[in-house]
Order: structure tokens, then sequence, then C-alpha cells
């Protein structure tokens, strides 16, 4: 019996180190080899062990694929070179001209890729609207409507989303209803068992969780649709390499106990700047206070990592206040074992118009910090000390 017949009824942290995974059937190694192969022998002409060419087939992606599908409960899953490239793949699930409505508030690479590529390549239509208004997401839907993109919680503003709402609306239009669950990871949400199609991860973040790797993936409900990406993964070739595959593997492994750590320092941060005198706003959805509190309560099981809050300053003084971090490294991602602090307007959301980063929040004043596992108290002190040295 295999570590993924053992795995498949155990709890997560069980599953995050066994499941979707085997012994190396050649050594008996426990971790996964790095398989790098181009091809693979066979006996005959079509008589192979399953394994044919390395674009289509790879031993290592193959069980970072199992895995994650185990993870998120899907039919099965798929790694590409990037969160994008796994992205762009769910949207080669739509005809040209398509319509898909989205989160207004979302990863700016992704508003790059639906404005700036698929509206010019495939004639994709998107719509934004605040998903935690059902009202508003019913009146944006149309007759031509195939999809809907959902960030919950959302990049940088962390709203949430009624995910079995939106599913049930979809559903009954026959619309393709697709997560983002990068930011709240598998520990702490599972889309497809509230009813989404497809989730995808930027697998960049949390799941590798150590800042040295680039990688995405998307896991479908259902094997129609996993046929369908499976194709699309091997058509178009924008796989996970082999040892990128690997690190991502390793990361999953300690998914559980990262995650627990990120969500209980985050929770402690954010009641922090809640009650500092030079921060105005604070969005966390662990704060009762948030809009999406009680949804984030009935469908996670922790409220993330991530931390936004709005300093009461002007450009030059939230510059110099990131600046002089010392603890929090200035750089764009998130989800590392690392604190990392940010300025969406300028860095990870420079590419949506200053006028829609204004009407939806992303104001000048505006911070996104990803904290890590370092110490809390360290942590904290840090932001005390960057914030005084910022009004000093």
């Amino acid at each position: 019996m295999s570590f993924y017949d053992k795995a498949k009824d155990k709890a997560f942290a069980t599953r995050c180190i066994h499941g979707g995974q085997t012994h190396d059937s050649a050594t008996g190694a426990v971790s996964v080899p790095i398989y790098a192969n181009s091809t693979y022998a066979q006996s005959a002409p079509g008589e192979h062990q399953g394994f044919v060419y390395g674009r289509g087939h790879n031993p290592t992606r193959h069980a970072l694929e199992r895995a994650l599908a185990d993870l998120e409960g899907g039919a099965a899953g798929f790694a590409f070179g990037s969160g994008l490239a796994a992205m762009d793949a769910v949207l080669d699930l739509l005809p040209v001209g398509t319509h898909m409505v989205a989160s207004d508030d979302l990863y700016g690479g992704s508003y790059r890729l639906f404005e700036k590529v698929r509206k010019g390549s495939t004639g994709l239509e998107v719509t934004y609207v605040d998903m935690s208004d059902l009202d508003a997401l019913r009146a944006a839907l149309r007759p031509q409507t195939r999809m809907l993109w959902l960030e919950t919680p959302s990049n940088p503003l962390l709203k949430i989303i009624d995910i079995a709402a939106c599913v049930e609306m979809a559903r009954s239009r026959d619309i393709i209803t697709v997560v983002d669950n990068t930011f709240a990871t598998p520990w702490c949400q599972q889309p497809l068992s509230l009813g989404a199609d497809i989730v995808v991860h930027s697998l960049t973040k949390y799941i590798g969780g150590h800042s040295d790797l680039i990688g995405g993936a998307a896991i479908a409900l259902n094997t129609e649709l996993a046929d369908k990406l499976k194709f699309i993964q091997n058509a178009t070739g924008g796989i996970l390499g082999p040892f990128d595959s690997f690190l991502a593997l390793r990361g999953l492994k300690t998914l559980d106990v990262r995650m627990e750590r990120h969500c209980r320092a985050a929770l402690r941060m954010a009641e922090y700047l809640a009650q500092h005198p030079q921060v105005e706003k604070v969005y966390y959805p662990g704060l009762p206070n948030h809009p999406g509190h009680a949804i984030a309560a009935r469908q996670m099981r922790g409220f993330g990592g991530m931390v936004t809050a709005v300093l009461k300053m002007d450009l030059a003084a939230t510059k110099k206040m990131l600046s002089a971090c010392r603890i929090f490294t200035l750089a764009e991602s998130l989800g590392g074992v690392e604190s990392l602090i940010e300025h969406p307007a300028i860095m990870t959301h420079a590419s949506i118009p200053a006028d829609q980063r204004e009407k939806i929040g992303i104001a000048d004043a505006l911070i996104r910090l990803s904290v890590g596992i370092e110490d809390i108290d360290d942590l904290i002190a840090d932001i005390d000390q960057a914030i005084a040295a910022a009004i000093g």
C-alpha cells in the first residue's frame, strides 16, 4: 500500500507530508527524487511505463500535482511554470469572445493578463465587481458570461466573498467558478468543498513558503474539467520543471505548521495596528469589525497571514516608513517564512490604472504586510520603530 492510499482518510497535517506520494520505486527513497528527464525509454513502439516525454510526464511534478489535488479535494491538479501560467491555462477553457466577471480587488498581474493580453488575443471581456455584494454580482451577469473569477481574501484589500453563494448563482447559468486561493491556501480554505469548479494558486507564495521558486497550479473539481486542463497543459507546455516541483513539494510538507504560525502572528499584528494612533484603518478578516468576518469564520479554518493597513501619512512619509523596516523586507511577493512589506500602488498593483486603484481604495498610504514566522514581538517592534522613524 502506498503512502497515498494510507493518507487518503487522514488529517490535513498528515496529508501535507504523505498525500499523493509514494516511495521511489527504483530506490525506495523517502523523498520524491528530482527526475530531470526529457524523454523515457520504450520497450517497443508505444509500449512504456506510463512516461513518454518530459513535457507531458514527469514523476516529480506528478507527485506534486497529486499532493495538491489531495489537499484541495479535487479530481486532479496541474503544476505550471508560474501562477500566471496556471491562470492563463484556465482561461484557455473559454471560447473566443467570452464575458467573465472578476473581483474588483485582485492581483495586479491577473488584471494585466485579462486586460493587456486576453482582451486583445481572444476578445475576453471582463466586468469587475465587488463580489462581496451578491446583488452587484447578479447584476453584472450576462447571457454570454462563462466564468466567475474570485479572489477571497482579495489582494490587497482582503475582501471576503461568499464562495458557496457565488457557486449557487453560477451553476444555474452553466458558469465556471474559479477561486484564486493563493492568500488562503488549502489550510485556511478549500473552495472545491464549497462547490467551486477550479482552484488556482501561485505556488511561489505559501505553498513553496521559502521565496525560492516560481510556480503555479490549477486544481479541478471533476474529471471533465481535469481532462481539459491536462490537454491544455500538455498542448501549451507551460509546465513546472522538476527542480521547482521538488521545492514546492518540500514546502508543502510544512504548510500545516507554517500556516498555523502565520495566522496567529497576523492576528496579533492586525490587533496591534488597529490600536496604533498613526494607523487609519486595518484590513484583516480575523478582526470582528471586518465586514466579511462572519463569512470568513464560516468558510475558513484560519484568517491568513496577510494584513493590509492605511497609515495616517502622506506618500513621502509612507515610503519612509517602508524603507525604515529592519526585519520586514521591502519586497514584492508574500507567503514566505520571512516577513515582507510593500506598497501596492507603486509595486504589486502598479499595472492597475490609478483611477481604478483610487476607486477601490488602493491609496498612497496603503501598505500590505506578509507576516512571516519570526517572533511576533520582534515584528511588532520593527513596525513600531519604522512608523516612529517616518513621523520623527
